[in-house]
């Protein structure tokens, strides 16, 4: 059997790892625990199908990846990960425009022949609203899909390591380099000792020009800084919450015992700062206190800050890099990384021991998609 191994253990290579230790192969996971790392900051609204984007390879993938969920939950709950912090709740979008929410039912409504675990779609009154998220400003209106899930991407991907490790998994903590000989074969350095392969396996987000660049590959992945803001209400039981979604570009996740997730910022072109700024946190509270004034007296526990891997067209990639001998990358999950990328990490393993993924990969290719030099 081929040893793997896959170097970066954010949602995607944990997910590989996850799946091709089914199959059996000889994996190694590699990952140097960078600050930043996008999903271990982030925490993810599984809903798809309220989606605005008109990227139709970008819809049907991610509504593949929110169909996946149930059935990979149960995988692991066999496998003793109870704890995935995967929980169906539904989502609430809002608005103070009825007609608006009555165009946007039309439209996912339209989407449940394809996905019917969608599931009840209504618009709730205002005070049906506050009955299901009692601090929200009572000047809005909702649509209720009652399909939508919540997730913590740190907790969750460490489920699917603790997973892949119980069958056999290896994981390393370094600082991987990878090195090639003159037949374009690849080999991987870290902690200065070399690994034997057959495959190689680059999931690595928004540091991957750093793991390419000796190889003279060029990919054109950028980094996304997105500030996040952990909040806690004391004294109130909100486990069963919906994920909310107010009419911009913010999000509140609840999660037990009051804490509540308000994200996020869009930060392009600032590199890998990781500092938290004044600026994010006015912009993130001030936002989640117009449609949330119920949070003026919770308290601020932490901010995170994380790097989406942004690809063109905000579409992701994957596939076997050209020139290179069993040399495979996928990365440019961007913000829908929780959402995609479980399923898009199986389509990964699947390519890699050569079979037959369950989509066509082609609007996916890196061909398609990405500069590639040598």
């Amino acid at each position: 059997m081929d040893k793997i191994i896959i170097i970066g253990a954010g949602i995607l290579g944990a997910s590989a790892a996850y799946e091709l230790s089914k199959i059996g192969f000889d994996v190694t996971i590699i990952d140097r625990h960078e600050k930043g790392q996008a999903t271990r900051a982030a925490a993810g609204i599984i809903a798809p199908w309220l989606s605005q984007r008109r990227n139709m390879a970008w819809y049907d993938l991610a509504r593949r990846g929110a169909k996946h969920y149930p059935q990979l939950i149960k995988e692991l709950e066999s496998d003793g990960e109870w704890n995935s912090s995967y929980k169906k709740v539904g989502v609430l979008k809002l608005h103070d425009d009825l007609n608006k929410l009555e165009k946007l039912k039309l439209k996912v409504e339209g989407k449940l022949k394809q996905a019917p675990e969608i599931g009840d779609i209504t618009i709730l009154s205002s005070d049906e609203l506050e009955e299901k998220f009692p601090i929200v400003s009572k000047e809005h209106y909702a649509l209720y899909v009652t399909g939508a899930a919540r997730i913590n991407g740190n907790d969750f991907c460490q489920s699917l390591i603790r997973a892949a490790q119980k069958r056999g998994v290896k994981v390393i903590k370094g600082n991987a380099e990878i090195i090639t000989n003159e037949e374009s074969k690849v080999f991987v350095k870290v902690n200065g000792q070399q690994l034997n392969s057959s495959i190689v396996v680059c999931t690595v987000g928004a540091w991957e020009s750093d793991l390419l660049k000796p190889l003279q590959i060029e990919r054109n992945i950028k980094p996304q800084k997105a500030q996040i803001l952990h909040l806690e209400i004391d004294g109130v039981e909100s486990g069963e919450w919906p994920v909310v979604m107010p009419p911009n570009n913010q999000y509140f996740v609840p999660f037990d015992n009051g804490q509540i997730v308000v994200g996020t910022t869009h930060e392009d072109n600032v590199g890998f700062d990781m500092r938290t700024t004044a600026g994010a946190i006015n912009e993130i509270l001030s936002k989640a206190l117009q449609f949330a004034p119920g949070l003026k007296d919770s308290a601020f526990k932490e901010a995170r800050v994380g790097f989406r891997p942004v690809a063109p067209q905000f579409l992701p990639t994957l596939g076997q890099i050209p020139h290179y001998n069993r040399l495979y990358v996928a990365n440019g999950l961007g913000s829908s990384g929780l959402t995609v990328g479980p399923y898009l990490g199986r389509q990964l393993a699947l390519l890699v021991s050569g079979r037959k993924p369950d989509i066509d990969l082609s609007p996916y290719s890196l061909l398609s998609n990405e500069k590639l030099c040598k």
